[in-house]
């Protein structure tokens, strides 16, 4: 059974929906992590990790820790270019063809044959638009693809979400999902992003008014919500049916 994740940067996969993951490679789902970009254009550590114009192959590398972290089966990394946030904190897509996005995930999607596509939600979570370009995308792809495909999107809404500011207010949650049993892994996951580390914990730390540490900030809890086809209690879903067992 395989299941291709399709995000924006390197640790997207693992803040916006790790405990997800690593549950259904625990289920015999294999799991097909195919990232955008490089994530050339975030940040560097603090103090620095590495020289920026060099920033693109260690994220690269944290990338693929993280996903041996949470048993990935594949990792694959396309070749566009994150762009650097403006000095005034725009934040930018990695492409403006949406088209040629689409029909480069649709390849994948006829050469790994999965069950299931699972991406951004449809408000770029905080409204990033290079997580709304990508789900634009795998919506795209998921409705054009001849091979019958799920399309869930991570971070939906419900009542106590964790973190209301990474919630797609659009998307509904059909799955809501206790990931405390791969806390662990989550959070392994998460340390391999070491140049991502103060970006996770800034917001989080103003907020709680203290400094926090990495597993502060990770959530045991997360959520799906079902695109296409829509949502219906009665149709076979494979992958509700993983997380239904769960319980």
């Amino acid at each position: 059974m395989n299941v291709i994740a399709f995000f924006a940067h390197p640790d997207d996969e693992t803040m916006l929906c790790g405990g997800t993951l690593a549950l259904l490679a625990q289920n015999n789902v294999k799991i097909h992590l195919i990232c955008a970009t490089h994530g050339e254009g975030g940040e560097n550590g603090e103090p620095p990790l590495c020289h920026p114009d060099e920033l693109g192959n260690f994220r690269e590398q944290e990338l693929r820790c993280a996903a041996r972290e949470l048993n990935c089966h594949q990792t694959h990394i396309l070749n566009y270019i994150d762009p650097k946030v403006s000095p005034d904190g725009t934040l930018h897509p990695y492409t403006e063809e949406l088209e040629e996005l689409s029909l480069t995930l649709m390849t994948y999607i006829q050469k790994i044959k999965p069950i299931a596509l699972i991406s951004h939600g449809s408000n770029g979570e905080y409204g990033h638009p290079a997580h709304r370009l990508s789900h634009q995308a795998a919506l795209i792809s998921a409705q054009k693809s001849q091979i019958p495909i799920l399309f869930y999107t991570v971070q939906a809404i419900f009542p106590q979400h964790p973190k209301p500011r990474l919630a797609n207010k659009n998307d509904q949650a059909h799955i809501i999902i206790d990931v405390s049993s791969v806390l662990e892994q989550k959070t392994n996951a998460a340390y391999c992003h070491k140049t991502q580390h103060a970006l996770f914990i800034r917001n989080a730390s103003r907020e709680a008014n203290r400094k926090l540490t990495i597993p502060d900030v990770i959530t045991t809890i997360e959520s799906l919500h079902r695109v296409f086809p829509v949502f219906n209690e009665k149709l076979d879903d494979p992958i509700a049916a993983i997380f239904n067992n769960l319980h």
